[in-house]
């Protein structure tokens, strides 16, 4: 494989090409158009740095059974989040051809929603269960590119580096875990040959849409016990949250929150009191706007009684007179 790469950048390439390979062939081997272009970026990977061949024929790889067992039981808990939103999407796009997959942080399928007539043909394509669709394995393609990139992703039909892959669409997300790190792509994938670009882009829309509800559903799971804080955030497909303790200490942020609060981007946070790093010398912020409308919240829900609204949120009474005070609210 890497043979061929070298025989890529050296122009010198022996074996027959199909117009699809020589497109990307092309591409691939010129600096100029892999910075202009994100699909020519990840053709230069695929052929050059994972010496890949575009007229390669061969299913994906399938991972053991045994294996995807392993990676099913390491995902239970966060595939039980996203279960329930990996229906509602296909619910929206299954009738139209798509499929809908989730993968693992290294491209392998762990589970999908499809219609049992368009089965035979995503699982001719290897889109299935087991299957590995990193870059490094099958080249440009939506999951495996969404990976690699770690950004939303749209791979239409002959964008993809492998030939036998160009009668696909597919549309992804990345989701990421409550340390930072990817933890998944989220993928819709179309079998329909006359599947438009502009159509590509109102799918994407939801498939980020969902890619964000997994993301925050799955980080409330995590801290159960703690206070959620939602921050007002001018990115839509980014979920920005804090988890705070009852001893008002940040215990967790997601990746955008990390980002905006200056934050280890990854791994496990230090706690640090919630007043340090949301502070209050410039006015509210976003964060301190949605505490105080979740108190205010409580205690119209609680009819002004302070016991049954602490309760509400999680808290102490004593806890929620404090922030209260902090927050500039009375009973009244």
């Amino acid at each position: 494989m890497v043979e061929y790469g070298e025989q890529i950048q050296a122009g010198a390439l022996m074996s027959p090409k199909t117009s699809h390979a020589e497109k990307v062939l092309e591409a691939a081997s010129s600096a100029s158009a892999a910075a202009r272009s994100q699909v020519a970026a990840s053709w230069h990977r695929s052929a050059l740095k994972h010496g890949l061949n575009p007229d390669n024929t061969s299913a994906p790889e399938l991972i053991e059974h045994s294996a995807l067992r392993d990676r099913l039981n390491i995902h239970e808990q966060f595939m039980m989040v996203a279960a329930p939103r990996l229906d509602a999407l296909y619910s929206l796009v299954g009738q139209s051809g798509c499929a809908v997959l989730l993968t693992d942080a290294e491209g392998v399928i762990l589970d999908q929603r499809v219609s049992d007539a368009d089965k035979p043909t995503f699982e001719g394509w290897g889109l299935r269960a087991g299957a590995d669709w990193s870059e490094e394995r099958e080249g440009t393609n939506g999951i495996g590119t969404c990976l690699t990139e770690r950004r939303n992703v749209i791979i239409h039909q002959d964008e993809h580096f492998h030939a036998r892959n160009t009668g696909m669409s597919c549309i992804d997300a990345p989701i990421f875990g409550v340390d930072g790190q990817i933890v998944a792509a989220l993928d819709v994938s179309s079998a329909r040959a006359d599947q438009t670009e502009a159509f590509n882009r109102l799918i994407a829309a939801q498939v980020a849409h969902t890619a964000r509800a997994i993301e925050e559903a799955n980080f409330r799971a995590a801290f159960a016990t703690s206070r959620i804080i939602v921050a007002d955030c001018d990115d839509g497909e980014s979920a920005t949250l804090l988890a705070i303790d009852g001893n008002d200490l940040v215990v967790g942020a997601t990746r955008e929150a990390r980002r905006a609060f200056g934050l280890a981007g990854t791994g496990p946070l230090s706690a640090r009191p919630a007043s340090d790093l949301l502070g209050r010398e410039d006015g509210p912020t976003g964060f301190e706007r949605a505490e105080r409308a979740a108190v205010i919240r409580a205690l119209a829900r609680a009819d002004g009684n302070v016991s049954q609204a602490a309760r509400q949120l999680g808290v102490a009474r004593a806890t929620l007179y404090r922030r209260m005070k902090r927050l500039g609210l009375n009973e009244t």
